[in-house]
């Protein structure tokens, strides 16, 4: 029998920088981040936090401290990528007592301008009951306003909700279509949750081959229940 699929994921996981794999920047690009922060530009004191954050700026060491003031000027003056990045720092305590209450302030005044991240963010904390009382119909509703921008990981909650009928009716179909919409995204969650669907024939006519695909898919992204399912479907032959 395959493993049951892990629809829930850490918290460390998820309320990450979304820049996780930055890119290099010289000397002749932080100077001119530099400058523009210094003039009080949002965007030049938020590209300058994420120096500080990630450490991939030429002569700009690792430095939370430095990150958390430089969000503060942009947040400040309303750049709704700062904000969110603030809140990270709070949930995540990067540089800072960890403090729910601050990060749910600065995600809902980036969620209030549209951006995604944000909204995904406070979709999870109610769904979690992380510094706020857990409230599954709160959740739903950030993870709509975020899935319905393309935000990867609301997509395949919100799939996850409607596959486990957690505070709406139980709907494959639905499920399916918020899975294959993160999948498509390289999710390798949603790859996975795909998987067990084939195999289960939930919503879809059952089919371990495809299933053996989703798998597939899904351990090429490194996530193991995905190999460990696929290789269990293989060596059955399918």
């Amino acid at each position: 029998m395959l493993k049951k699929m892990l629809y829930v994921l850490s918290v460390t996981l998820l309320f990450a920088f979304s820049n996780a794999q930055a890119a290099k920047y010289d000397a002749a690009h932080v100077a001119k981040v530099k400058a523009a922060a210094e003039r009080g530009d949002a965007n030049g004191q938020c590209a300058l936090a994420e120096c500080y954050v990630f450490g991939n700026c030429e002569g700009i060491p690792r430095d939370y401290v430095s990150a958390r003031q430089w969000f503060e000027k942009a947040a400040a003056q309303g750049l709704a990528e700062a904000q969110c990045n603030l809140g990270l720092m709070y949930a995540n305590s990067d540089g800072v007592r960890q403090d729910y209450a601050k990060a749910r302030k600065w995600w809902e005044k980036a969620a209030a301008q549209g951006l995604a991240e944000a909204q995904f963010n406070l979709g999870f904390m109610y769904d979690n009951g992380l510094g706020v009382h857990q409230d599954y119909v709160k959740a739903r509703q950030w993870y709509e306003k975020a899935a319905k921008q393309g935000n990867a990981k609301a997509q395949l909650n919100l799939g996850v909700m409607y596959h486990e009928g957690k505070i709406v009716p139980q709907d494959y179909a639905k499920a399916l279509e918020w899975y294959e919409k993160a999948a498509a995204q390289g999710s390798a969650n949603a790859q996975c949750a795909l998987g067990i669907m084939y195999v289960k024939g939930q919503g879809v006519c059952q089919d371990k081959r495809t299933a053996r695909e989703w798998f597939g898919k899904a351990c090429d992204n490194g996530f193991q229940m995905g190999c460990d399912n696929y290789r269990k479907l293989n060596e059955a032959g399918f």
